[in-house]
Order: C-alpha cells, then structure tokens, then sequence
C-alpha cells in the first residue's frame, strides 16, 4: 500500500508549514477536534475563559480557531485605526486564549480575521479604505449602523489588513490567518477598483453584477477572481516573509456556483475551510459530505475544515446566538466525519445563553478522540466520480446556475445517496489520468461547457477502458458558454444535436419498452410492470449517428391536460428514443437526452431514480467497494487507512430528512455490509466503532460480510488489516 499523497491541485512544496518541515508531515499530524471562537466585542468584559478551556478539554480539542483583529482587535494592537474592542482595557484576550489553548497541548491555532468593514474613525482618516457604489457614495454597513463596507483590493487590504496579519503572527503562537469575508462584501466602485477594472476588461465595474448575461458582466468576475488571488497570495507571500511556516487561509464556499477558482486556491493552500455552517432549509445532511467531496476533489489528501455552527445560523434571519437541536447537530457532524472534513463546533460570542448544543457536541467529541487512528484518512475507495464544473456554472448558467448547473448535481448526488452508491465528486479542471485513473465511471450531470481539451481528456478516459453517464446538454458548449454545433461529445454519445432544447415540456410520457428479443434491458429493471413513465421537462432533439439496438425508452409528445376531456395522447407511439445505450470495446456509455437529474431534485420520482440508479450500476458493471443492505437512507463512504479500512454509514432516515431541523434520531434497522478488500489482505479484526463493540464477520470470494445491527446518527466499520 502506497501512502503517497494523492489527487488535488498541486502540493504546497517540501517547505516549512506551520511547526512541521514538510506537507506530508503536516497532513499526518494534523489536529482533528480543532474548536471555533469567535468573540464580541463585550467579551473581554464579560467571557469566562476557564469555561471554554475546560470545554475544549472535554471535547478533546487539539486545535483552535480564536477571533484575533480585523474589525474589532482582541488584544493590545500597535496599529492606527485597528479598533480595539471597548471592553478590552488592558487585557490581551486573544493572547491570553492562545496561551490557554497552548497550555492544554493544542497543535495548532488559526487567528481568525475580518476585512469586510470598517468604523467611523477609520472611514473618516482613510475615506480610500471604504467600499462606493457606482455613485460614488461610501457603503454603509447594512446591518451595523455606523459601520462601513471596506475595499480590501486598495490600500485597506494591501495596506491596513496586511500590518493587521503581520502583527499577529509576529507577537503570538500561530501559524495560519483564516480571514472572514476577505474579498468584500460589495461591488466596488471606488477609484482603485474601477481604474483597475476598466484597464483589465475595458469596463467600469458592472451596475448590475448578477446579469451573468452581459460579457461585461462575465468579464468582470473573471477579472474579480483573479485580483482575489493575488491579493490571497500578496497576504500568503507577507506572512512567511514573517513567519516562514505562516500561511493565510481563505474563507471559501467551493462548489460548481463558487466563483473563485478551486482549483487555483488549493494550489497555494495547505488546508481548506468549507465555510457550510448548517444545511440548507430544504437540503439533505449530506450537502455536508458533498462539500467535502467538492473541496477533496481539488485538495487530495490535504486537510478540509467543516464549519458547524452550534447554532441555526440560516442566512435571512441570522440566530447567531441560538442553538441548533442536538440531533440535528450530530446528524451535520456524522456526515463531515463519514466524508473526511475535520469537524469543528463553531460559537459566535464567548457568552453561552443556550446550553443544549455543549451535551452533544461533548459527547461526539470525545467519541472521536477514542477513534483517531480510523480517522487519519489516506484516500477514498470509490469506483464511480461525479463531475462538477465552476465553468459551467460561470458561463452556461449564467442568472439561472442554481436551476441550470447546480440543480442537476443536486438530483444526481440524490440519486446515488439513495442508491447506496459510495463515489467521490471529480473536478473539470483535473481530468488527467492520473486523477481520474482510480474511477472505472465518470457521471456528467448536464455538465454543458466544457473545452475541446477537456472533452479530448474525457473521450482519453473512455479509450482506457473508463465508462460515462451523461445527461441534456452535456458538451454541447465551450468553455466560455458558447454553444458548439454538435455535442463536444458527439463521439462518444453516438448522436448529434438536432436543435434547440424543447420544453418546459408538460404532460409529456415515455414508453418503456422492451429489446427486438422481447427482453428488458437492464437500465429499465424494475419499470418492466410500469408501460409509461414521466417524461422530463426540458429535451434535447437528437439525430443518432450510430446503431442502437437497444431503445428501451421512446417518446411520448406532449398533450393537453386541461380540459380533462382532451386528456388522451394524440401520439401514443413514436420511434424517438428518449435514452442511448452503447459500447465502445469495453467502455459502457449512457446519455439522457433529458433533464432526468434536474427534474429528479425537482420531484423525486421513483421511476426517476430507478433509471439513474441503473444506469450507473450497469456503466460500472455493478461491483462496487462496498453492498450494503437494509432499510432506510444510509449514506455511504469508504476510506482506507494506513492499517486499516472503514465503511462509514450515515443514517438520513428521518421525517425531517429532507427540511429540518431533526427532532430525533430515528435508527435505521440491520444493514448487511459486503466490503470488497484489498487484493492479499489478511483482516485481523473488525470493529463497530460507534457501539464500541467488535463485530462477527466471514470472509467470502475476496469480500468481507457482516450484519450492523442498528444505526442511530452514524455507524463506522472499522476492519484492521494486516501489515502489507
């Protein structure tokens, strides 16, 4: 077994990071219980220190995020008009937490910073430090009267923010600086922002940045981006010139909708922070492990951070000093862990008014600490990769992303969670063998823009014996959005665009229909009894270029629906197939000329996720890593480890599954697990890490078999191997 570091953007180097001489060394110390406290202003005055120390110990903490400076300076700061609190009088409480937090033995603490906003002081001497609409007039903050919008592109960022990052790494025991909102908040319109957008684009910057539609406006983001980096990398480059272990670590949301380049930020990062504080109010847990997947597909082995607020902290209202429900806070926790994230519990404000999230988060905690060697995570055990593109969400989906590009992810991530299907997510910009070598199956959820390179790296996938499920419009742009004449993908599809998409389609059907030898075929399994199905809403019209002899899904046209009377097809039967099955040697390919995937998240139709699910096993010839069997929504991965490999189960089964909060846990009944092991492994033991208990198995044709009795948040399969 080989403990290279593997996948991810390019490594951080040999150099020095943090208190340790190389990345590799890095990662395998890397704490795994790290804590987040961000304090208020009236904490010096008001927080009880040995409080949050004994918590830390009694969750095993071995890290910590502490707030440092930024807006409001938790300790004695030199610098003008770096405000310090007004209840700090002579105290230094940031210094005095990092000391505590030291004393306790913890491996590493990141200093947290703001750089979105400034006071009156400050914007009354540095008017240039202040964010303007396309005005001219100065920003107010919008929830903080007598606070304002900074500019961290001009002299604040390059100038006061830096000073702020270089104090704190010279005067304390940290490493990193993790700074919150560190691009701004706004569209800037100042001097320095619109000189440099209009020499870059030829523009002023946008008076409407959301019409993704105008090239002006898509030209700006680009260039948005890139000053972002250079200005990531300017504080990077400041902080070793002081501290050559230093790093600064950028707040980031990663995903298809990000627009910052992932790919870029992991290459200049040796840990991430995926900044995702609670599921969406109508989400799945696992949007958790879908994030963690996301930033892996760009950082490998390098460390993600989750971010969970212990309280509800949703976007409109903003409880920041609420508490969440304790099995909701479990549930958000058990998926960053089954998917590799560090968890981290994270409290806005030292003061604790409720006191329900500390039973649970303890609990969780120290049952981590009891587990650490089944935690070090040297890389997933996954067949099958799900693709997402932040070049598709840029330049395809333009205002509509969230129902174009990201919706069908969405459907698609549903589908396989359902399906017990375990897959990593892969990342559009890292396509090359070596990266996608380890997948026997690439799914492509309406990936539309992709490059003529990117399409040439996917057909290469193919040739070597890898298979594809694709859906709608998948290749049938450019990289910049611009449509093609044909499919990038054409090739590999077997069929040629034929015109525009057609729809929103209503009361439209397809027929399931058998083989010419009067057998369904395997993508149909279990729709034989059904005859018709419900068709999708948006279609591509396709001219197949290649023999299908296998069509087992045809079009039904639209017809009326309304007057009841008139609801009767007027074209029962066509010959258009609704679905493309081939081979190419030993390559499966399946294509949905339909937005199966979109409209799958939309309505969760059985039928729906019947077809996907097929699809999928029958592409990737239907071994997977791990079978597991049982009732219930179990969401599944695999990890191996230096001497061990574990199969993480994450029980969704709940009423609340898909719209929270969960009142309780409901324990999902037996699963029977069959884990496929390493050629030559000799199991030593099996472990149920979450009962504490060892675990009865055999051993059959290269599989391990086993019965988990219950599951209530999580459940981990922990097998010991033998030294290879």
């Amino acid at each position: 077994m080989s403990d290279e570091i593997p996948g991810g953007a390019a490594p951080c180097g040999q150099e020095r990071i943090g208190r340790h001489e190389s990345l590799e060394a890095f990662i395998e110390d890397f704490p795994l219980r790290p804590p987040v406290l961000l304090m208020a202003e009236n904490d010096p005055a008001v927080i009880d220190v040995d409080y949050w120390i004994d918590l830390f110990q009694r969750t095993a903490a071995d890290g910590a995020t502490l707030a440092a400076g930024g807006y409001v300076a938790y300790y004695p700061t030199r610098i003008p008009y770096h405000h310090r609190s007004d209840f700090l009088g002579g105290r230094d409480l940031f210094g005095e937490l990092v000391e505590r937090c030291r004393g306790i033995g913890m491996k590493l603490i990141i200093a947290r910073t703001d750089a979105h906003v400034v006071h009156r002081d400050a914007r009354d001497a540095h008017p240039e430090w202040v964010a303007e609409n396309a005005r001219g007039e100065k920003i107010p903050h919008p929830g903080r009267p007598g606070a304002w919008m900074a500019c961290p592109h001009g002299p604040y960022g390059y100038g006061f923010m830096n000073d702020v990052h270089k104090e704190i790494v010279s005067t304390y025991d940290v490493e990193f600086i993790f700074c919150n909102r560190w691009r701004g908040s706004a569209v800037c319109h100042c001097p320095v922002c619109t000189r440099e957008c209009r020499e870059a684009t030829g523009d002023a910057p946008p008076a409407n940045p959301r019409d993704r539609s105008d090239p002006a406006v898509s030209r700006y983001w680009e260039w948005a981006e890139e000053r972002s980096l250079r200005l990531a990398r300017f504080w990077n480059a400041e902080i070793r010139s002081v501290k050559p272990g230093g790093r600064f670590i950028a707040n980031s949301g990663g995903g298809a909708l990000s627009d910052l380049s992932m790919v870029k930020l992991a290459e200049m990062s040796p840990f991430l922070i995926a900044d995702r504080q609670s599921r969406p109010g109508d989400g799945c847990h696992w949007a958790n492990g879908k994030n963690a997947k996301e930033f892996r597909a760009v950082m490998g082995r390098k460390p993600v951070l989750a971010g969970v607020n212990v309280g509800l902290c949703g976007d409109k209202y903003r409880w920041m000093d609420s508490a969440k429900e304790p099995a909701e806070l479990r549930m958000w926790h058990a998926e960053a862990v089954a998917h590799g994230m560090v968890p981290r519990y994270t409290k806005h404000s030292g003061v604790v008014y409720n006191r329900t999230w500390e039973q649970p988060v303890v609990e969780f905690f120290s049952w981590l600490k009891t587990i650490e060697p089944y935690l070090r995570n040297i890389e997933p055990v996954a067949d099958v990769a799900m693709l997402y593109s932040q070049r598709t969400g840029r330049f395809y989906g333009l205002g509509q992303a969230a129902a174009k590009v990201e919706a069908p992810i969405l459907g698609m991530y549903q589908a396989m969670v359902e399906s017990r299907i375990p897959f990593e997510m892969a990342h559009d910009e890292l396509l090359d063998p070596g990266r996608l070598g380890q997948f026997n199956t690439l799914v492509l959820p309406n990936i539309a823009a992709l490059s003529d390179a990117q399409c040439a790296q996917i057909d290469d996938f193919v040739r070597r014996g890898g298979n594809l499920v694709a859906t709608f419009e998948t290749s049938l742009y450019d990289e910049r959005g611009r449509r093609r004449s044909d499919f990038g993908l054409a090739d590999l599809f077997g069929v040629s665009a034929a015109g525009e998409p057609q729809g929103p389609m209503r009361n439209s059907y397809l027929n399931v229909d058998p083989d010419p030898d009067g057998r369904f075929h395997p993508l149909v399994r279990g729709l034989e009894e059904h005859g018709r199905i419900v068709n999708g809403a948006w279609r591509m019209p396709i001219r197949p270029v290649a023999e299908f002899p296998s069509r087992p899904l045809t079009l039904v046209p639209s017809y009326p629906d309304l007057p009841m009377e008139d609801l009767y097809p007027r074209q029962p039967r066509t010959d258009i197939p609704e679905l493309y099955i081939r081979q190419i040697g030993q390559s499966r390919i399946v294509y949905f000329p339909w937005d199966i995937d979109r409209l799958f998240w939309e309505i969760l139709h059985a039928p729906h996720l019947a077809l996907l699910r097929n699809a999928i096993e029958w592409a990737n010839g239907g071994d997977q890593p791990v079978r597991v069997e049982g009732p219930g929504v179990v969401d599944i991965a695999v990890w191996r480890q230096k001497r061990s490999m574990t199969v993480n189960l994450v029980n969704l089964t709940n009423p609340m599954m898909m719209r929270g909060p969960y009142r309780e846990i409901t324990p999902a009944g037996a699963q029977r697990v069959s884990l496929r092991l390493p050629p030559r492994a000799r199991v030593e033991g099996v472990k149920l890490l979450r009962r504490g208990i060892p675990a009865e198995y055999s051993i059959e044709q290269g599989r391990l078999e086993l019965i988990v009795p219950e599951i209530a948040d999580i459940e981990i399969v922990a097998v010991d191997l033998a030294a290879c």
